[in-house]
């Protein structure tokens, strides 16, 4: 027995290690193919980052995020928690700096509203109902949306948008963080432009209310992160949490939501400071190639799409 437990804590020490100083910093580079275009479309390359969580002086980070511009996209979009210090805004115009250049749509979540402050781990793995909101102090998020706003992103924040995207017509849409309960989807209900080749919608969290607006609605495809994939993954179980009311099994990666709409959720690129670990759950960026509808097979990142995926340190 005295060995089981000792051997049973080694594992545990081992694990968190792991999960603190090798995995959180894993930056993971995955792709996926949707059809999600009109049918004469030609093919839309659309980055999505989404959770930076950034520190100043997490230098790997910046650096791996600015070297993201070299897959040249045509489109990138970032659903939000971009900061996690007062300080971090400079840091995150470093790690974005070359894609700013770059077609973008953005909105915000709660971390760059308010800082994180210390909590209880355990809460964790809390339902979301039971959970108290805990806000830290105010972050400079307006310093933030100018910097993007002055490099020619444009803030999808309550309002709808049509642009031009490798050459063709895309609708785009978005709402405040629904965690936080700031989105006002009547603010941008009604049909999107149907002669776009791409209806899309952009929230931080991926609250089913917010996704089933945009899916009545006749949006092609939904970009959201917040759930961090679950952050402590269980191998061969998946995410324990979500954070938000989306089920578990759609934590990261591309899903069906309803008949005719995608959603892809971005595991992210942080943590909080005061939850540094990951584990099975590698912090992420996404490269989707959006193709014409009846192109591919309709499903999701398939686990064989998942295990091709491309490991960038």
């Amino acid at each position: 027995m005295k060995r089981l437990v000792t051997g049973t804590a080694a594992l545990a020490v081992a694990t968190l290690g792991y999960a603190i100083g090798i995995e959180r910093r894993h930056w993971t580079l995955r792709t996926a193919e949707l059809p999600v275009l009109a049918p004469d479309a030609r093919p839309i390359r659309v980055l999505h980052v989404s959770d930076l969580h950034m520190l100043p002086g997490q230098k790997s980070k910046q650096e791996w995020v600015a070297e993201l511009d070299r897959l040249n996209p045509d489109l990138v979009v970032n659903t939000g928690d971009n900061l996690a210090h007062p300080q971090a805004v400079p840091a995150v115009l470093r790690a974005l700096g070359p894609l700013l250049n770059r077609p973008g749509l953005f909105v915000f979540g709660s971390n760059d509203y308010y800082a994180p402050k210390p909590k209880n781990p355990a809460r964790y793995l809390m339902p979301k109902g039971k959970k108290k909101r805990i806000h830290g102090a105010h972050l400079p998020w307006r310093d933030l949306r100018a910097a993007f706003v002055e490099r020619g992103w444009l803030d999808l924040t309550h309002v709808r948008r049509t642009l031009t995207v490798a050459g063709q017509r895309v609708f785009a849409a978005g709402v405040d963080d629904p965690h936080l309960r700031r989105d006002r989807y009547t603010d941008i209900t009604g049909t999107p432009d149907r002669q776009a080749v791409l209806r899309l919608g952009v929230t931080h969290s991926p609250e089913p209310r917010v996704l089933d607006s945009f899916a009545a609605d006749g949006y092609d495809l939904v970009l959201a992160g917040h759930t961090h994939g679950g952050q402590l993954r269980v191998p061969g179980i998946g995410a324990l949490v979500t954070n938000c009311e989306l089920d578990r099994s759609r934590a990261r990666g591309a899903s069906r939501w309803g008949a005719d709409m995608w959603l892809h959720v971005s595991a992210g690129l942080g943590t909080s400071p005061y939850a540094p670990a990951r584990f099975a759950c590698p912090p992420e960026a996404t490269l989707l190639t959006l193709v014409p509808r009846g192109s591919r097979r309709s499903e999701a990142e398939s686990p064989a799409r998942r295990r091709a995926a491309s490991n960038v340190r």
